[in-house]
Formats: C-alpha cells, sequence, structure tokens
C-alpha cells in the first residue's frame, strides 16, 4: 500500500474509532501537523487531510487505545512536573512568584531535512558570532571598516572596555550560544534573536525531554528521537580540557540565587552536569585566583558556567550595588586564572540590531553567505533605515536595542499587526525621539504546532504559534555541536511574544530519525555523565564539596525540621491534655502554658490556660499557621521550606516534596480551621496528626536519602541543638512548676519527650523520678533522651574536627554528657522539694547548646571565630 494511502488511512481509522480531529493552523502560519501542503488543499476537509509522515508515525505508535489516554497523559504530565518542582519565578505575580512550569504535552516535531539545514547554519552563524567577539576584544578591525555601527559595540551598555586585550582562557570566549527560530508560511526557518551573556534553558529542555519521553514512549521509540546526554557530555569535557588543571578542573555554575526566575533549571542543570551550584557569596578571590569557599577552607574554581548577567559579576568593576557577585572576579578573569562560560562582555552580540549586520559580517570574516537568515531588521540609528522602516510599522514588530539595560532605555516589544492606529504613531514619536534605542524587525506569522486542550467542553487538538530555541554547546576543540533538539515556546496571552512570564507555555522538540540511534538506545538518554568502561583505573574520586552557604542552609534545616516537630507535637499534646478524660492540674496547666509560649505557639501577653483556658485554646489554633506574629508550627515550616529551597541541588525530588507538601497542606488546613469561630480542636487535632505524618517522611529522607558528607552532620547537628534546647527546657519547666509529680503531668512529660511506649515497656505504669530520669535524661538507647542527644552532636562534631587544622578548639568537648552513675544525684532534692542538680545540669546544657550554635555559625558559615579572622573577601 502506498504511504500515503497507508496515512489516510491511519487518520480515517483514528477519526471513526475515537472521534479524533486533527485542526489547521490559522491562514497565513505554517501548519506543522500536515505540512506546507495542507494550507493548498483548502478544499480538504479538516478531518481526512493528510498527515505529515512524521505526525502520522507519532499517532500510528500511539493508536486509538493510546488516543483514548490522552487526557490522562496529561494529568500525569502535570502532575510529574509538580511532584518534581519543576517551576518559573515569575515577578510579576505577586501572589504566586513560584509558578508550575508550562509544558504542553505534545512535541514539536522536526524531520532530519530541516535540522541538517538548521544545524548548519546555527554552526555557521556561531562561528561568526566567535569571530566578532574575538575582534572587537581584540584588534577591532570591523569598526575600522565600518561594517558594524560604534554604537552597537561601544555604545552597548554590555560591552566591557576593561576587558579589552584580555585573552580568554582557553583561547575561546563563546560556550554556549542559544539562538531562537521561527519557521515561516513557506516551511523555512528564521533566526529571530540570538542569546549570548547567560542563555537559560538547557535545564528545563532536560526536565521537557525527560517529561513527554516518559508519557510518549512509544512513539519517542518509533521516531527513533536523536538523543541529548552526548552533546552535554562533550561540553563538559571540553570546558574541563580547556580551564585551568585540565581534566581535574573543578567546574563551578553561578546562580543569582533562589529567587531567580529559572532558579530551578540552574539547579537542575547543576546536579546533572555534576558542577557545584555556587552563588556569589560561595566564592573569593585571593591572588587573582577564584576559590570555593567550603566548611574546611578555600578550594580553587578552574571554570564558571555564567548564570548572572555580566553586569553583577564584579560590584569592584561593575555595578557597585551588586549582591550578586564576586568582588575582584574580573581581575581573576582579566590574569588568566579562571575560565568563564561565557565571556564577560558577549552581551553587546543579544542586541537584535546586529542581525541586520551579520551577513556583511559572515563575508567579511568567514568569506561565506549566511545559510540560515535572520528576519529582515532595521536598527533606527541609521536615519535610512529609520524613515525606510517607519511606514512598515504595522507590519512589523518594534524592539529595544539595547535589551535589559537600565541606562540606554528598554521596553517591552510592541507587535505592530495587534496595535492600532494610535498606539503606532505613538511609537513613531518614540523612535523619532530616540531612534537608536528601537530596532524594528519583520513580523513573521510563526508556524502552529499542535497541543492537547482539557475543557468542559471536551477535549480536543488546538494548534498555537511557536518558536524554537536551539543551543550550540563548545565541546573543548574549537568545534561545536547543535544539540539535536530543543525547547519549543508557545505564545500565550495577547501580546503575541512567545514568553513565559508573559504566560507563555513550552514543548519538547524532538529531532526525528529513520534509523535507530547507534547508542544510548533506552530512556536513560538523561542518565548524568558516566564515563565509558576502559581497562586503565578509575581515576582519584573528588570529595563532594560543601560550600559554607549550603552549610548553613543545611544546619537551618536540620533546625527548622525538628522545631516544626516539637511544636507541632506540643500543640497536639496540649489539645489533648485540655480535652482528656483527667482533669489537667493547675501545675501542669502552668507548664503548657509556659511551654507553649517559649516554642512560640502563642505570644507573650496573651491569656494562659490557667487564667482563661478557652481563650488560650482558640489562640493556640489561630497561631498554628501563623508566619508573621509568632514563631509557631507554620512560621518553621515557611522557614524549612525556604532553606530547602535553597538546596534544590542537594535534596532529593521525593525529600523536596515532603517538604513542599508539609508546608503547603498544612497551610491549606489552617486557613480552614480559621473559618469557623472559635476554631475546632478536633481539626486542628486532625491536621497536625497529617503533619505529624509529613515530618517523619522529611526525617527518613534526611535520615536515609542523603549522602554522609559533612553537610549532612551540620544538619543532624542542627537538629540535636535544636532537641536539646526545647527538651532541657521542657523538663525544667516540668520540675519547676511540679507538673512532673501529678499522674498526669507525668504522662504528658513522656510525651513531649516522645518516649511513653518505651518506658512503660520498661517501667510499666511506675511513676517514680529515679525511673523518669534514667529514661529521658541517662539512658543513651532512648534516641529522645538527653544524653543520646548529647552523644550524637558531640559525634558530628567530633567528625567535623578531625578534618580541622592542629589547634583549633575541638567543639565536641563543650558539652558534658550526663552518664548513669549521676542518677543519685540528679535525685536529690533540697528542703522545699527543689531537684537543684537536675536543674544545673539541665542550665548547662542549654546554655551550652547555645554556645555551640553560636560557635558552628561562626566557624563554618561565616569563618569569623574571632574578630581577627576572615576567610571572605
Amino acid at each position: 500500500m502506498p504511504a500515503s494511502d497507508e496515512l489516510s488511512q491511519l487518520r480515517a481509522q483514528l477519526h471513526s474509532e475515537t472521534g479524533a480531529t486533527f485542526p489547521r493552523a490559522d491562514d497565513a502560519h505554517f501548519d506543522e501537523l500536515h505540512g506546507l501542503r495542507a494550507r493548498l488543499a483548502s478544499g480538504i476537509d479538516a478531518p481526512q487531510a493528510e498527515l505529515v509522515p512524521a505526525w502520522a508515525r507519532f499517532f500510528k505508535a500511539l493508536g486509538p487505545a493510546g488516543w483514548a489516554q490522552l487526557d490522562q497523559r496529561a494529568s500525569r504530565l502535570a502532575r510529574q512536573l509538580r511532584d518534581n518542582g519543576v517551576s518559573y519565578n515569575v515577578y510579576t505575580d505577586d501572589v504566586q512568584l513560584q509558578r508550575p512550569w508550562a509544558l504542553d504535552m505534545f512535541p514539536l516535531l522536526i524531520t532530519p531535512g530541516d535540522w541538517a539545514r538548521i544545524e548548519d547554519g546555527v554552526l555557521q552563524r556561531v562561528r561568526v558570532l566567535e569571530a566578532v567577539m574575538a575582534d572587537v576584544y581584540g584588534e577591532r578591525r570591523l569598526l575600522r571598516e565600518g561594517l558594524v555601527p560604534p554604537a552597537l559595540v561601544q555604545g552597548h551598555p554590555d560591552y566591557l572596555r576593561a576587558l579589552h586585550g584580555v585573552r580568554p582562557v582557553g583561547g575561546q570566549h563563546l560556550h554556549i550560544v542559544a539562538m531562537d527560530l521561527a519557521r515561516g508560511p513557506n516551511g523555512h526557518w528564521w533566526v529571530v534573536s540570538q542569546r549570548t551573556q547567560a542563555p537559560s534553558g538547557l535545564g528545563y529542555l532536560l526536565e521537557n525531554r525527560l517529561a513527554v519521553a516518559s508519557q510518549f514512549a512509544e512513539s519517542f521509540e518509533a521516531l527513533n528521537v536523536r538523543r541529548l546526554a552526548a552533546t552535554y557530555r562533550s561540553f563538559i569535557e571540553g570546558l574541563k580540557a580547556m580551564a585551568p588543571n585540565g581534566p581535574d578542573a573543578h567546574v563551578a555554575l553561578l546562580t543569582a540565587g533562589p529567587y531567580n526566575e529559572t532558579y530551578f533549571e540552574q539547579s537542575y542543570l547543576a546536579r546533572y552536569l555534576g558542577v557545584t551550584l555556587v552563588e556569589g557569596t560561595d566564592l573569593t578571590v585571593r591572588g587573582e585566583r577564584l576559590y570555593l569557599k567550603t566548611l574546611h577552607g578555600l578550594r580553587p574554581v578552574d571554570a564558571l558556567i555564567k548564570r548572572v548577567d555580566d553586569a553583577w559579576v564584579d560590584p569592584l568593576e561593575m555595578r557597585p550595588d551588586s549582591r550578586l557577585g564576586v568582588p575582584g572576579l574580573v581581575q581573576a578573569v582579566r590574569s588568566g586564572k579562571v575560565l568563564m562560560a561565557n565571556a564577560l562582555g558577549s552581551g553587546f552580540l543579544e542586541s537584535s540590531a546586529l542581525l541586520g549586520f551579520l551577513p556583511a559580517l559572515a563575508r567579511r570574516l568567514l568569506g561565506e553567505e549566511l545559510r540560515l537568515p535572520a528576519l529582515h531588521t532595521w536598527w533606527c540609528g541609521e536615519e535610512a533605515a529609520m524613515l525606510e522602516v517607519l511606514p512598515r510599522l504595522a507590519q512589523s514588530v518594534i524592539k529595544p536595542t539595547y535589551p535589559w539595560s537600565l541606562s540606554r532605555g528598554t521596553f517591552e516589544a510592541g507587535v505592530g499587526p495587534l496595535m492600532g492606529p494610535g498606539q503606532l504613531a505613538s511609537w513613531v514619536d518614540r523612535i523619532r525621539h530616540a531612534p537608536d534605542e528601537h530596532t524594528v524587525q519583520a513580523y513573521l506569522p510563526t508556524s502552529q504546532t499542535p497541543v492537547w486542550r482539557s475543557g468542559p467542553q471536551g477535549s480536543h487538538i488546538a494548534m498555537r504559534s511557536a518558536i524554537l530555541r536551539v543551543f550550540a554547546l563548545s565541546d573543548g576543540t574549537g568545534g561545536w555541536q547543535v544539540l539535536p533538539g530543543g525547547m519549543a515556546r508557545l505564545v500565550g496571552g495577547d501580546a503575541g511574544i512567545a514568553s513565559m512570564q508573559s504566560g507563555g507555555s513550552s514543548a519538547d522538540a524532538w529531532v526525528v530519525d529513520d534509523l535507530a540511534p547507534a547508542d544510548e538506545t533506552d530512556h536513560g538518554m538523561l542518565a548524568p555523565y558516566v564515563a565509558a568502561p576502559s581497562a586503565a583505573p578509575l581515576p582519584a574520586m573528588r570529595e563532594r564539596l560543601v560550600t559554607s552557604r549550603a552549610a548553613e542552609n543545611l544546619f537551618w534545616l536540620g533546625r527548622y525540621t525538628e522545631r516544626a516537630e516539637n511544636a507541632a507535637r506540643l500543640a497536639r499534646i496540649t489539645l489533648d491534655a485540655l480535652h482528656g478524660e483527667e482533669e489537667p492540674s493547675p501545675a501542669m496547666l502552668m507548664w503548657l502554658g509556659q511551654l507553649a509560649e517559649s516554642v512560640g505557639l502563642t505570644a507573650k501577653g496573651e491569656p494562659d490556660p490557667l487564667q482563661w483556658r478557652t481563650e488560650f485554646e482558640r489562640l493556640l489554633i489561630t497561631h498554628l499557621g501563623d508566619t508573621q506574629t509568632v514563631p509557631s508550627v507554620g512560621f518553621s515550616l515557611w522557614w524549612l521550606r525556604s532553606a530547602g529551597a535553597t538546596l534544590r541541588e542537594r535534596l532529593s525530588t521525593e525529600h523536596w516534596n515532603f517538604i513542599k507538601q508539609a508546608q503547603e497542606q498544612f497551610r491549606e488546613d489552617c486557613d480552614a480551621l480559621t473559618r469557623f469561630d472559635p476554631p475546632a480542636a478536633s481539626d486542628a487535632l486532625a491536621a497536625l496528626d497529617r503533619l505529624s505524618k509529613n515530618l517523619a517522611a522529611i526525617t527518613g529522607a534526611q535520615h536515609d536519602r542523603m549522602w554522609r558528607d559533612d553537610g549532612w552532620r551540620l544538619l543532624s547537628a542542627g537538629r540535636q541543638l535544636e532537641r536539646l534546647s526545647f527538651l532541657t527546657d521542657a523538663l525544667s519547666r516540668g520540675f519547676y512548676t511540679n507538673a512532673v509529680h501529678d499522674a498526669a503531668g507525668f504522662g504528658v512529660l513522656l510525651d513531649v519527650f516522645g518516649s511513653a511506649i518505651s518506658f512503660h515497656s520498661r517501667y510499666q505504669r511506675s511513676r517514680e523520678i529515679p525511673a523518669l530520669l534514667e529514661h529521658v535524661v541517662l539512658n543513651c538507647q532512648n534516641p529522645r533522651s538527653l544524653a543520646w542527644v548529647a552523644q550524637t552532636l558531640n559525634g558530628r562534631l567530633a567528625y567535623l574536627h578531625e578534618r580541622e587544622a592542629v589547634g583549633v578548639d575541638d567543639l565536641s568537648k563543650r558539652l558534658r554528657q550526663p552518664d548513669v552513675s549521676a542518677l543519685a544525684t540528679l535525685c536529690e532534692s533540697d528542703a522545699i522539694g527543689d531537684f537543684v542538680h537536675l536543674q544545673d545540669l539541665l542550665r548547662e546544657m542549654s546554655d551550652t547548646a547555645g554556645e555551640l550554635s553560636d560557635a558552628i555559625a561562626l566557624r563554618y558559615f561565616s569563618h569569623t571565630e574571632d574578630a581577627r579572622r576572615s576567610l571572605g573577601a
């Protein structure tokens, strides 16, 4: 049967069995689903029009049964992105800064022929950009010959005069170049823009591929989609080859931090590439060398993948108000001690105005005509170009010449076909007033690709305009590789622009092939790089470095986990006690009121349970989800999530999901509680029980899913310090108020220590003070006894001390660990019944816990244990 007949039969079968319809693209747009031919066959009904071969193979592999499951697959895809924590920060959204990443289910399919043309054109353009960069910061022949206006180079805010004449490490300026491409109505691809300063998308591209391929595994295999891993592998190996220290080079990825719009992909990419994710405060420059501040001193950094714009990388030579960069970094680059990917000063290449000059530059630098054209572009800084283009604004897009620049005027792009006469007239006035700040580009109705839409009127395929972002990565030999595929950005909203900030979404891009790939044929195409087996001995294993910032966040991750657990347990115990079978004694009510205020469940000055039990209970429940007034449970969960958000590259997906789920579910439960006045204690207890399960999952992830490095030891130390402070305070107040001497108070104290089951199994129903103190103070087998906490904390600190310089104070010697021989002394009381020796021990342990917390911060985080020493710049 001819191929065309087979495709038509398949389409008819899908339509008859499932009701599937395949819409066409809007007029004047290329149709990715049907191809150019479908636009010419306007007399054919949409359900019968022939699909292009790639899409026919896609749906054939899916089959009628798979079609019937598309809604479920879409739901699974959304859940997978949510569970993996894939997010995109939107600064203009005050309600939801961190949005789930928007990904459509269907990929954009690219044929081998189309990809060959794209790949060839992108590689040629990258060679031109590298040559321009080398000339502009070298001989400047292009400027002298008038091939590029000085205003677009020396007048560009991102051109860095301080780096003129500086040869980059490895001899190459660019290592990552992104290009946005659009397919026009005639099926040809055009360059729309290029990104060289800190291109984003490499991490999202990986996540998109993993998510979409898992939903369409049968189609992925049937289409022989080209894989990505080899290109990433060549890139990271190439960086190491060019960097100081060669194959053993230490590579880091510089991020602006968790509030950056693409922080998720930066942490994801760092983890995938096996490089260290760093912020500016993690680094320092000494003797013109770049170093990473770690728990155990400075470690050199040989190469830096930069995801911070150049203006912010060094407050000494760039923006003095920057808190994202590293003082002295430019000098380290200038001295040739660190490789930057990309080299500083490449931002001027991103100007849309430069696209209009690249054909002549390619002829001058390569002796070649550009094989992948850009959209017609006019820089209004040239009067002739401005006069030519002003009458064409209604068919053009108006872009800033100096995007993202505060000093040279920046603005949101204007789309001519979406404007009325008044708006167009306003743009004419703006362009005449500041012509050099405006660049005009021909408007192109971009091709439309299928997307899946679910709605109340039923699910169906729709068509949306797409822009394809492709990435070229250096391979360390002076050559380049283009990632086979890319990330499609789909136009959303009314702006007519493919922008994630403006409500757009993304799609995976598959380069299909006729032959199965020679390697990487399984779904491990995203597996982190592992060297091929060989007979050579294994290389020396590099220790996983723990930055001081990561260590501090791990320390507080542990503290806030424990703090949330303690507060939730105390809240649950208090509510149970207020509604228990036994009438609580005044001593126990006093004790619980004091503890509630100490932990932050209630505020100072609010009624305690002795004064006004009902109001105390109402306030305690109301404050549970509070993140502002008191440091109650919700406050600890909020900070727990904040600490976890800065550690995404170190936490497993499950661990992060447990943290998110705990915080979000408890917030929802507390919002529901406040709808009633007074709130119901039973509802609060149910919310606390759900939280307890989530916190138990977090604890399990911290104990069983984390690498036992020094960062983990500080996390554990933080938990033990928090536990020690809470338990010593609870026990001290229990004896001070005499609550421990009545039956109910004795039991509640065991619950606070989480030790009721083990105590009763050892001592049955005894309420003897010696038995209590042996179990919760001295017994090293009870993980919530003071002796066990002290032993564990000292063990963590002792291990850290083994790796410190000789002569440094051993923090593990500061905390005295009680032993069983002290039991008789601890049980002694004076004439008025005070347990003086016990209170002295508890006070000593509590004070030491506070001192250790300060000492850990000074030694490991700020590196200023005394005022005369400093590790930071």
